[in-house]
């Protein structure tokens, strides 16, 4: 038959070793490159407009940017939601589009949309940041510089100026970000009647020293120090110049504080971490910790303390996922032994299964996915199933050879005649797990890894089952001149499918029945429909909003509040306060 490939791969075995052994080759090397994440990467088409003016209120904002700007950007195609936050100083806007509409060119529509309407909106303000959000999630792990000798805007110095210009370096890092602690700020107090008798106004001022600095050929907006920035020539109207520092006085200050960092009550110093897109949490956690080590014997008067990681919840999933698999493998192989009583016929079935998962990871690895929740369910889920067509295949040899024939003829002839078969049971279950990749949602974003890791690792079973099993079996297959005994579980097996067939109509009821309750357990909410099931990740999210005006100190009493409630339950180890703000993500 031209699809028996089984009897070219006995003729010829060693086409059929080499592929095996090259698609071994591969998937194992894909399995080491392979990122550690808890859930998948998933790419939602959703972009940002951030704008900022410092002194402004919420109420200004609003009416003077985020409403422009949503009017703006609500015309384009395939606009679902649009979500906007105002707080003082600051408008952000987030897009939401349809998962069908293509993420690169709803950005640059936004970007246009956005510069049309910036003539409309307030000079002041900065240049609107437009950008695609990233659905990563929060920071994977989070520090705390703790320093009794600093005060907290030295330790605010040392994040920004060290530890995050170099974190930033670390591979797989997408950003890092301050959380508490103290932002510099420089006053600069102009002198209205040195101002008059020049000619200039304090707008005319600010508007030279944007344009000195971003004629800057350092790029930089910070200046060196104090005397530089007094340096500063200013251009009067009457032509010629006057140094800043002639008509203002200027000094270094700490700004207002407009967020906190509390760790258990404690004011402390933060940063958190995230990583980027495709990047491994573990991989990336392990660079971050070996960093942080190094900054340690280069500071040791300053502590950088973990206090906060999701990333050991991430690892005990992976290795939870990896003991269940190798745990499900063996007892397949168990039961495969006890059903067909024959080590040999036993072994070649099994040889199906890392043919069938390792080379998997080679697709896995093309198509851009993770070892996360979801691979890891798709994998152990299918390791039952990657033995069926190496089984029908031993078994129907055997049936062959206990009619008298070599191993040889049996695998040639057995192969031959269940072909077809075994093909029809492995392109059913492609059938019916690959169209889970194609949801066309939010969840079918998370769900397309597990359909289609399930698809290619019973593809390659199929390649196992017409090119490898046949052909170890007519090369290691012995006759078995035992006599077959039947078990008495056989024997009550049998039974009950003889009664099965003369009761047909019975056994159609019995069914459809099952099939009914399976359905009233979904409706009647037996079976929980939750996105994914609860989790004890041993963290605890809470978010707490006070009404629109409050002032920092509120938000403080609240905080502190919280704190000295949660940590009166034994089970809380340490409550970490990131206050003033909603994180991202």
């Amino acid at each position: 038959m031209a699809l028996n490939v089984s009897a070219l791969s006995i003729r010829k075995p060693m086409p059929a070793i080499l592929l095996a052994a090259a698609l071994l080759l591969l998937g194992a090397a894909s399995f080491r490159d392979l990122p550690i994440t808890l859930l998948p990467n998933v790419d939602p088409p959703i972009v940002s407009v951030v704008v900022t003016q410092l002194g402004a209120s919420p109420t200004q904002l609003e009416s003077q940017v985020t409403t422009k700007i949503e009017d703006a950007v609500a015309g384009i195609d395939g606009t679902r939601h649009i979500m906007s936050s105002v707080s003082d100083g600051i408008s952000a806007t987030t897009i939401t589009y349809a998962l069908d509409v293509d993420s690169n060119k709803v950005l640059a529509e936004v970007r246009d949309a956005v510069r049309k309407v910036r003539g409309d909106l307030p000079a002041s303000i900065s240049e609107p940041q437009v950008r695609h959000v990233d659905a990563v999630g929060l920071g994977i792990l989070s520090y705390a510089a703790v320093s009794p000798a600093m005060t907290p805007e030295q330790l605010s110095f040392f994040v920004d100026d060290t530890v995050i210009r170099k974190l930033k370096d670390v591979a797989g890092v997408s950003s890092v970000e301050r959380i508490g602690g103290s932002e510099r700020e420089i006053h600069v107090s102009l002198d209205p009647d040195r101002l008059r008798a020049l000619g200039l106004t304090a707008a005319e001022v600010s508007e030279r020293l944007e344009a000195s600095r971003s004629a800057d050929t350092a790029g930089s907006a910070d200046p060196k120090s104090l005397a530089e920035l007094a340096a500063t020539e200013i251009g009067l109207p009457r032509g010629g110049e006057v140094r800043l520092g002639e008509i203002a006085t200027i000094a270094d200050t700490i700004a207002a504080p407009r967020t906190f960092a509390r760790l258990n009550g404690e004011p402390i110093v933060a940063f958190s971490i995230r990583r980027s897109k495709g990047a491994s949490d573990v991989a990336v956690a392990g660079r971050v910790e070996k960093l942080i080590d190094q900054l340690k014997a280069e500071h040791p008067d300053i502590d950088l303390r973990l206090i906060d990681t999701s990333v050991r919840y991430t690892q005990s999933n992976y290795d939870a996922a990896l003991h269940t698999f190798f745990e499900g493998a063996l007892l397949a192989v168990v039961v495969v032994f006890l059903f067909l009583r024959n080590l040999r016929a036993t072994v070649i079935a099994a040889i199906a299964l890392p043919l069938s998962i390792i080379p998997a990871f080679w697709v896995m690895h093309l198509l851009g996915f993770s070892l996360n929740l979801v691979s890891l369910l798709a994998i152990t889920l299918a390791t039952g199933i990657l033995v069926d067509d190496a089984i029908v295949e031993i078994e129907n040899i055997v049936r062959h050879m206990r009619m008298g024939k070599s191993a040889y003829r049996a695998a040639m002839e057995a192969a031959d005649e269940i072909g077809l078969a075994v093909i029809a049971i492995s392109l059913t279950i492609v059938a019916v797990f690959a169209p889970v990749s194609f949801i066309g949602n939010i969840a079918g974003q998370y769900f397309k890894q597990f359909g289609l890791t399930i698809a290619a690792e019973v593809i390659f079973s199929l390649i196992a089952a017409r090119l490898i099993t046949p052909m170890l079996a007519a090369y290691f297959l012995k006759p078995d001149l035992r006599r077959e005994k039947t078990s008495a579980l056989a024997a009550r097996y049998g039974r009950l499918v003889r009664w099965s067939v003369e009761n047909r109509y019975k056994s159609v009821a019995i069914g459809l029945v099952l099939f009914a309750l399976s359905i009233l357990s979904i409706t009647t909410n037996l079976v929980s429909r939750d996105f994914q099931p609860t989790q004890d990740s041993g963290r605890s999210h809470l978010a707490i909003e006070l009404p629109p005006g409050s002032e920092l100190d509120a938000t403080r009493k609240v905080a502190a509040t919280v704190t000295e409630r949660l940590r009166k339950f034994p089970e809380v180890a340490s409550v970490f306060i990131d206050g003033g703000r909603m994180p991202p993500g």
